[in-house]
């Protein structure tokens, strides 16, 4: 069942209820569930339930914490888990009911032995930003000792997924910033991605048509309508993603949110222009077994622009709408010095979606001569 649309909480209650749950762990962040409203919606949904929660508390998803969650789970043997939260909470809670043994995960993850038969319960994944598009994804992100792992498996994958946009409206503008140009981010990404086909594509066009005129006025200008337009585009590039994946601005990205503390799509955007750029200056040697170019036309048609250059100045634009700081310098980013510890955190696994080869050398002068 997924379900998106307003007052659709309703659905949410009747699932519940006909499915006759009767413990309930609630994974959460104390803004997501509080601020955004979501303890009202859980109030009555709840009531005559055994309810768990867990808090959590870190910004990014942790090992340590995750061990914690696994650890609550294995003892109050819930029915049903109910994420209710942005991309670290989903991914908690994906990671959490796949994992039985928390003593185990690290050997997992080290070895890619994702090789999941069964869960703990029932998993509802609830976003309360319009962003990730997790709550449709079969991965989740882990970090161990500040490296980014992607734990991936259809049984990571939630079980429904409910997209209420009024737990999404009230949220801030910067956060609404950074998890929206993550969406944009993604569409883009999958859209020339060695891993795209026509499914993925499909997902791509329909969430960068939605995302492009709604964007800055659902940061500015929140309406239950740009609202759940953002929503839609988030969770359509969830889809592109999922099969698509990810490349080069995201593998980039994770050193700057863990030795930086700048937001996901934040982080995602600060590169984004330098690699399109480098991909498009470069497409005659794609590895793609698409005409990259043709590919190029496709987005360049998207946002209604001529050519590659009229997208760099288009995308800087947005981020200047946006309220996205673009300079490396004034967010305290000393590229030179850091140079080394950046390139450790880069992604590797992403990297290989490119649509074309990078190298290295090739972060080097994308990461020092960003302007």
């Amino acid at each position: 069942m997924n379900i998106i649309g307003k007052n659709d909480y309703k659905n949410l209650q009747k699932l519940i209820l006909n499915r006759n749950f009767k413990k309930i762990f609630f994974l959460t962040g104390y803004n997501s569930f509080y601020k955004s409203g979501a303890d009202k919606i859980f109030k009555n949904i709840s009531k005559n339930k055994e309810v768990n929660f867990f808090f959590k508390k870190k910004y990014l998803p942790e090992l340590q914490e995750l061990k914690k969650i696994i650890k609550l789970i294995n003892k109050f043997k819930p029915d049903l888990i109910i994420a209710v939260g942005g991309g670290c909470v989903l991914d908690y809670a994906k990671l959490a009911n796949v994992y039985f043994n928390e003593g185990n995960i690290e050997e997992s993850v080290s070895k890619s032995n994702f090789n999941f038969k069964k869960k703990h319960s029932k998993l509802i994944a609830i976003p309360t930003t319009a962003g990730s598009g997790a709550e449709v994804t079969p991965f989740a992100v882990l970090y161990i000792n500040k490296n980014k792992y992607s734990v991936e498996n259809e049984f990571v994958k939630p079980d429904y997924y409910f997209i209420i946009p009024e737990l999404i409206i009230k949220s801030k503008k910067i956060l609404k910033a950074s998890t929206g140009f993550d969406a944009i981010a993604q569409a883009l990404e999958s859209m020339i991605s060695v891993k795209s086909n026509e499914k993925s594509l499909e997902f791509s066009k329909k969430s960068l048509k939605l995302s492009i005129p709604n964007y800055i006025n659902f940061i500015k200008k929140p309406n239950i309508e740009n609202t759940i337009k953002m929503c839609l585009a988030a969770n359509l590039s969830g889809k592109a993603i999922s099969i698509a994946k990810t490349n080069g601005p995201h593998a980039a990205s994770y050193p700057f949110s863990v030795y930086y503390g700048i937001d996901h799509g934040h982080a995602v955007s600060l590169t984004i222009n330098e690699f399109m750029l480098k991909y498009y200056l470069n497409s005659n040697y794609s590895i793609t077994s698409f005409d990259l170019k043709e590919r190029f036309n496709s987005i360049f048609k998207l946002f209604k622009i001529k050519n590659i250059y009229e997208l760099d100045a288009m995308l800087k634009n947005i981020k200047n709408q946006a309220g996205l700081e673009n300079n490396f310098k004034k967010l305290g980013i000393n590229i030179s010095r850091d140079y080394n510890k950046i390139l450790s955190g880069v992604n590797d696994q992403r990297l290989k979606n490119c649509p074309i080869r990078i190298e290295r050398n090739d972060l080097k002068s994308i990461l020092l001569t960003k302007k």
